[in-house]
């Protein structure tokens, strides 16, 4: 069984995307872009600010991003 998604704010996983090697791009509205300039992978984070990403969001950025969701406990 995995191990449940931690909860987070759009904040602390921005913080946990850059330290993975995204860099922020540009800002439309609520919703950041982040680029890895080696994977060539684009991700996008809605910031509401101090509400929680549900979830399915969550892990749905994270397989995008290609970040195995263990790297939340680091």
């Amino acid at each position: 069984m995995t191990p449940r998604l931690a909860r987070m704010t759009a904040k602390e996983l921005i913080r946990i995307l850059v330290r993975h090697g995204f860099v922020c791009t540009r800002t439309r509205g609520s919703h950041q872009h982040f680029f890895h300039e080696r994977l060539r992978i684009r991700v996008t984070i809605p910031v509401h600010h101090g509400k929680i990403i549900g979830p399915g969001l969550l892990l749905s950025i994270l397989k995008q991003a290609r970040i195995p969701p263990e790297a939340l406990l680091e």
